[in-house]
C-alpha cells in the first residue's frame, strides 16, 4: 500500500492539550484552548474594552464621543493567548468627582450614655445605637414617628378596593 504522504492525505493528529497548560484538551475552534480557558479569555477581552471605554468617557467629560470627532476603533486582529491583558488606570482629579474615605471607627458606644456596647448594642429606627438601658424609644428621646410609619405600612398592605357602580333598572 502507498503511504499517506504519497497520496496527500494527512493522518489525524492526537488530541491537543490546552495552550494554558490546564490539563484539559483544546480544539481548533477554541484556538487550541479548552472551553473554560477560551471563555475566560473572551471575558477578559470584553472587560478590558469596557474599562477602556469607561475611562475614555471619564477623561473626555462623559460626552460619549472624542473631542476630535473620531470614535476609538477596536480591530479584530490576531490575539496572543499567552499575553496578559493589563489596563492602566489613572485617577484624574476633577471638582465633579469626590472620593469618600471611611475613617476607622472606634468601639461601638451608646448614643445616649456613651457606654461601650460592642456586639450587644441595639439599633433603633432613628439610626442610632443604644445600650440595653436606652434601647426603647421613650428612654432615648427617639425622633422616629412610629405612628405614621405604622399607618403607611397598613395603607400599603391593604389597598382600597372600590367596585364599579351598577346602573339601577
Amino acid at each position: 500500500m502507498e503511504s499517506s504522504k504519497e497520496i496527500g492525505c494527512r493522518a489525524a493528529e492526537g488530541p491537543i492539550l490546552c495552550l494554558n497548560n490546564c490539563g484539559f484538551f483544546g480544539s481548533a475552534a477554541t484556538m487550541n484552548m479548552c472551553s473554560k480557558c477560551h471563555k475566560d479569555m473572551i471575558l477578559k477581552q470584553e472587560q478590558a474594552k469596557q474599562a477602556a471605554s469607561s475611562i475614555d468617557n471619564i477623561v473626555n467629560g462623559g460626552g460619549g464621543s472624542c473631542s476630535n470627532g473620531k470614535e476609538p476603533v477596536i480591530t479584530g486582529g490576531p490575539v496572543d493567548v499567552q499575553a496578559e491583558l493589563v489596563v492602566d488606570m489613572k485617577i484624574v482629579a476633577s471638582p465633579s468627582i469626590s472620593l469618600e474615605v471611611k475613617a476607622k471607627e472606634g468601639p461601638s458606644r451608646c448614643s445616649s450614655c456613651r457606654k461601650r456596647v460592642g456586639l450587644t448594642g441595639f439599633s433603633c429606627k432613628c439610626g442610632n445605637l443604644f445600650c440595653s438601658d436606652h434601647r426603647h424609644s421613650d428612654k432615648h428621646d427617639c425622633h422616629y414617628d412610629y405612628q405614621t410609619a405604622g399607618r403607611d405600612a397598613i395603607a400599603k398592605a391593604n389597598p382600597v378596593v372600590k367596585a364599579a357602580k351598577l346602573d339601577k333598572i
